[in-house]
């Protein structure tokens, strides 16, 4: 056990030009609450995890010789520490001044709904909405197939897990909250057994939301534990990202929809929109995505 009051757990990779961004900020975020931070190196190839060594030694960093993934990567972390409390952060992220301890107030102040998350913000400080969405369905999987998220962006009935126009600007009842900022307690978390290591990056927090809400728990998020985050700085996109993506999609599917329909739904849904960026010289993600399919087709690896 720890005597502090929460143990934040940040997986590192390629992660240098933000990471002292994320450590500097945490202190004015966490306010008068101690916190015991553990960072896991994911093999970065940059100096990420020389940065954190050289200038925060008073923070634990775990090195991995090779990238065991995110969500193996946490698990780890998590094993690591043993606050009562459980905060998986982004390494991209900036905490602003008292978000989390506003967050372990909130936390506290409902208990029972066994994930919590806030709001991310761009750079700007205007709303982003990725700390949270709906679960994936077999309807959202067919609006995407048929390109109707596309077409209709932000409705709630054609594109219902980005749960329309909502700016995450009220206290709400969700269906997942995002891995970026995540908090729970950590006996809910050791009843989960952590994260699914089947995912290798995206997907395992959708998992872990449709676990817990299996076993009666409702993830939720207040606006007013705020955190700057800059999407994908450590899976920059060149197609690449949105292979791991539809990786984490099909793998999700496999679990919690009826799998072959769900998943020859995703497979037509790429398949169309790389016909149209064909056509259109636009959508290059989707072309490089259909050229790779044998990286997601089945999901992450070991599902096969």
């Amino acid at each position: 056990m720890s005597d502090a009051d929460v143990s934040i757990v940040i997986v590192l990779y390629n992660c240098q030009e933000w990471i002292s961004r994320c450590l500097d900020s945490l202190p004015a975020a966490l306010g008068e609450r101690s916190a015991e931070i553990i960072l896991v190196d994911n093999a970065s190839t940059d100096a990420s995890a020389e940065i954190v060594q050289a200038q925060y030694p008073q923070l634990t960093l775990l090195r991995n010789t090779r990238n065991v993934g995110f969500a193996a990567a946490v698990n780890q972390g998590v094993a690591a520490s043993g606050a009562p409390w459980v905060l998986l952060l982004n390494p991209d992220t900036e905490a602003q001044p008292q978000a989390l301890d506003r967050l372990l107030r909130f936390a506290e102040s409902v208990p029972g709904h066994g994930i919590y998350g806030g709001r991310t913000l761009r750079s700007d400080l205007t709303a982003e909405p990725s700390s949270c969405w709906a679960l994936p369905t077999l309807w959202s999987t067919a609006t995407f197939a048929f390109g109707l998220s596309t077409a209709f962006p932000r409705s709630r009935f054609f594109d219902p897990e980005s749960m329309g126009d909502w700016a995450r600007d009220s206290v709400r009842e969700v269906g997942m909250v995002t891995g970026c900022l995540l908090l729970t307690p950590r006996p809910v978390w050791e009843e989960l057994n952590g994260l699914d290591e089947r995912f290798f990056v995206y997907g395992e927090d959708a998992d872990f939301a449709a676990r817990a809400r299996r076993r009666g728990y409702r993830p939720i998020i207040t606006p007013d534990a705020a955190v700057i985050h800059e999407i994908g700085i450590s899976s920059a996109d060149g197609g690449s990202k949105t292979t791991l993506l539809l990786a984490g999609k099909i793998t999700y599917a496999r679990a919690h929809l009826p799998a072959f329909l769900a998943v020859n739904l995703l497979r037509l849904g790429v398949a169309l929109r790389a016909l149209g960026a064909r056509a259109t010289g636009r959508g290059k993600k989707w072309r490089v995505a259909w050229s790779r399919r044998e990286l997601w087709w089945d999901g992450f690896p070991d599902q096969r």
